[in-house]
């Protein structure tokens, strides 16, 4: 069964595509079949993932205006081993032209139903607003990975993000639940995040994974050279940290199924 998950994050600069992109090469390394859904118009996880967002031929806005099918727009992460169904600046005129649309909130989850076979993961990753974008990914999803710094402002953007998963769930996708939430740029010298840290695992329990990801520097680079940081320098303590993260991951949906 395929299992479709939503990164998001009502806050903005999380890491939410370090974390799709990273997460998709290291579910990819152990032999999971990954596609990832850029739904963000700055098409940072195509690019991330070593593809040129400028020359997409067919992408995610295509896909979502029944003008092309994945299985016609996706391509290639040569570097990353998984496939990218991609997204540019044309993406942000789908939010106008979706509404003039029937079912405009479930046009990526029926896409996805075409190729639903071929895939063991797909990772969706969303703008940080509240959009019929970030809608149309979550009415899709399974559930909801949250990526989040330990900082105080990120309790507060977590809140409203329940809320709108609640809303979702009661209104468009009962089966959305929130995985799990993966502390990231996560530096332990700073008492304050230690803190965040305590207090996230005191209120949500065992939806806080156990895999912490360190704030690191070969990480920040890999974008730049089209690659996830798991592949830019495997050996760097980020990209084994994003390879733990992945069997942790699939450790998680194994016990659940029992």
């Amino acid at each position: 069964m395929t299992r479709i998950f939503c990164i998001a994050n009502q806050k903005g600069g999380v890491g939410k595509t370090t974390t799709t992109v990273n997460l998709a090469a290291g579910l990819s390394q152990i032999g999971q079949r990954v596609l990832v859904v850029d739904l963000d118009p700055q098409g940072n996880a195509t690019m991330g993932s070593g593809i040129d967002k400028r020359a997409l031929e067919l992408s995610v806005y295509d896909v979502l205006l029944d003008s092309a099918s994945i299985a016609e727009a996706r391509q290639r992460s040569a570097k990353g081993g998984y496939d990218v169904l991609g997204a540019n600046r044309e993406l942000a005129g789908a939010e106008v032209e979706l509404v003039e649309l029937d079912r405009r909130d479930r046009r990526l989850k029926r896409a996805l139903a075409a190729v639903s076979g071929e895939y063991d993961f797909v990772l969706i990753d969303c703008p940080p607003s509240l959009s019929l974008l970030t809608v149309n990914g979550l009415t899709a999803a399974h559930g909801v990975l949250v990526p989040m710094q330990c900082e105080y402002f990120a309790l507060e953007g977590l809140s409203d993000l329940v809320n709108t998963i609640k809303q979702v769930h009661a209104n468009l996708n009962p089966d959305l639940q929130i995985i799990g939430l993966l502390r990231v740029m996560y530096d332990p010298r700073i008492t304050l995040q230690q803190q965040v840290s305590e207090q996230l695992k005191a209120h949500f329990g065992d939806k806080v994974f156990d895999t912490v990801i360190p704030r690191n520097v070969r990480l920040a680079e890999a974008p730049s050279y089209g690659q996830p940081g798991v592949v830019f320098d495997p050996a760097s303590k980020g990209a084994q940290a994003f390879v733990e993260f992945a069997r942790e991951l699939v450790r998680r949906l194994e016990s659940l199924r029992r």
